[in-house]
């Protein structure tokens, strides 16, 4: 098989909808499969599936889980040699998935693509040519782990050989509102890091996969439309927990080493206890 989609969703049942209806259309000359992890919604998506994408593989869990435990459970399902993760707030372009499929099998060292991001009015998101929100930015700077994603634009903006938009170039960080990932490379880097529930899963698999030897690239020759802005996400206790307690988890993995957590790479199909309908 060519290709793997996972989608984890949590009431976003309309989104979901345009999501799967632009990949399916984009997927017509494409050996795919389709995997939705839906956190407990009660707003119809299980049904709007079933009716509608009866052909899906849908992990239907009782409880919200993290997006980084939600992804690992469609990951372990996966079966192509590609995988593709967005997010049910995208929208694919007609040949966007051929086009990036393309390049990955050009380039035997890309383990990671990041996608041009659009926002519904044809606005260029800057966050997915580097992966990063300043916030973060500025904590990779303050605790010294800049020097290790020399490939960020965001610490070096007037470079001359940067053309913010339509270049491709190789990045350190792929943007988790669509990743495109070799299966082998996820097979050496492992799937993603538990601990994170939120946020920083995407930076930190981002950069294990470069540890791994691959490299990751942007690539603006195609787009996908992002229809959410989280650029400034409300601040609550739940932010304020998930958001900054991930720079701590971060922090003290890389630089005071925190233990590793063994997560599996990609296996062969299981028998698993979660309910699945497709």
């Amino acid at each position: 098989m060519k290709l793997s989609i996972v989608i984890v969703n949590h009431n976003e049942c309309a989104l979901l909808k345009q999501a799967v209806s632009s990949l399916t259309s984009a997927c017509l000359h494409i050996d795919y499969e389709l995997i939705i992890v839906d956190n407990a919604s009660t707003d119809g998506s299980i049904e709007m599936l079933e009716t509608g994408f009866p052909t899906a593989k849908v992990i239907a869990n009782t409880t919200v889980k993290g997006l980084a435990k939600s992804n690992n459970q469609g990951l372990r399902l996966c079966s192509g040699q590609y995988v593709l993760l967005v997010t049910p707030d995208t929208k694919c372009g007609k040949d966007s998935l051929e086009k990036a499929l393309a390049f990955m099998d050009e380039h035997n060292d890309a383990g990671g693509l990041s996608i041009r991001l659009l926002s519904p009015q044809g606005r260029f998101i800057p966050e997915s040519i580097h992966g990063l929100n300043t916030v973060w930015a500025g904590f990779f700077k303050l605790i010294g782990f800049a020097k290790n994603l020399v490939k960020t634009r965001l610490y070096d903006r007037n470079r001359k050989d940067w053309v913010e938009e339509f270049q491709i170039t190789e990045i350190d960080i792929v943007s988790g509102a669509c990743m495109l990932l070799r299966h082998s490379a996820l097979t050496q880097a492992g799937l993603f890091d538990e601990r994170f529930f939120m946020y920083g899963y995407d930076i930190d698999l981002s950069y294990r996969i470069r540890l791994a030897g691959f490299k990751n690239f942007y690539f603006p020759k195609t787009y996908f439309f992002k229809y959410k802005d989280e650029s400034n996400p409300k601040m609550s206790w739940s932010y304020i927990k998930h958001f900054y307690g991930a720079m701590a988890i971060f922090a003290l993995k890389y630089l005071f080493r925190l233990p590793e957590i063994k997560v599996q790479p990609l296996p062969q199909l299981y028998t698993s206890s979660l309910e699945v309908k497709g």
